[in-house]
């Protein structure tokens, strides 16, 4: 199991757009991949449960992955998240 906190910069947050893209990448990957914002963890494979944690610009959220890809897999998704 692998973790890195990341702040996200996108001036909205983590809305829509950003969500999706999100879900697409973490698709590529078979481990479990999940996001951690304070006291709620939800699973990023799920547009749905992304948006849920309302993640706001600023904020700074837990990337969690375990499985059999889970250095690759947290390497591109806090790429990602930096990158917005």
């Amino acid at each position: 199991m692998l973790k890195q906190t990341v702040k996200v910069k996108h001036h909205n947050g983590i809305h829509l757009r950003p969500a999706g893209d999100l879900c697409k990448l973490a698709l590529e990957y078979k481990c479990n991949i999940h996001m951690k914002k304070e006291n709620r963890i939800c699973n990023v494979k799920s547009v749905i449960s992304l948006l849920s944690a309302c993640v706001k610009a600023g904020d700074e959220v837990e990337i969690i992955c375990d499985g059999k890809d889970e250095k690759e897999a947290i390497k591109a998704i806090t790429d990602l998240l930096h990158n917005m």
